[in-house]
């Protein structure tokens, strides 16, 4: 039972992040598009794909509409933690890499015990029955 409320907040909280970004990636436009020109992005291209992205990836994730597009989900905010922390470490930007960080120990609490919480299995996270 714990495992199921350790997915259910790590998710969650995680989703947080996500749609918390998105909401400020349209609500306040020159502070995002200051603090990625600070990371030598060009914003025009980047931010509204991102803004997408931001609002797809939990909503894969939460609604879990089929088991693959989830695992897929789960692997791009992964690679995007990763890529927006490296990004703010590149730059010297410690703070600007803790929510990355924070990120990332949230979508791996919340991948490893998905299985422990939902009805269909994904094949690449721990399997709920052997621990049962």
């Amino acid at each position: 039972m714990s495992m199921t409320y350790t997915y259910w907040i790590s998710t969650v909280l995680l989703s947080a992040l996500y749609l918390s970004s998105a909401a400020l990636y349209l609500t306040r436009r020159e502070f995002v598009a200051k603090a990625q020109a600070d990371l030598g992005y060009h914003v025009a291209h980047l931010v509204p794909f991102m803004i997408i992205v931001k609002i797809l990836g939990p909503l894969a994730i939460l609604t879990r509409v089929g088991v693959p597009l989830s695992d897929l989900a789960y692997a791009g905010i992964f690679y995007h933690l990763i890529l927006s922390g490296l990004a703010h470490l590149g730059v010297r930007s410690i703070k600007g890499a803790m929510p990355a960080a924070i990120g990332l120990i949230l979508v791996a609490t919340s991948f490893a015990t998905q299985n422990y919480a939902r009805d269909l299995p994904s094949s690449y996270a721990l399997q709920a029955t052997a621990h049962q």
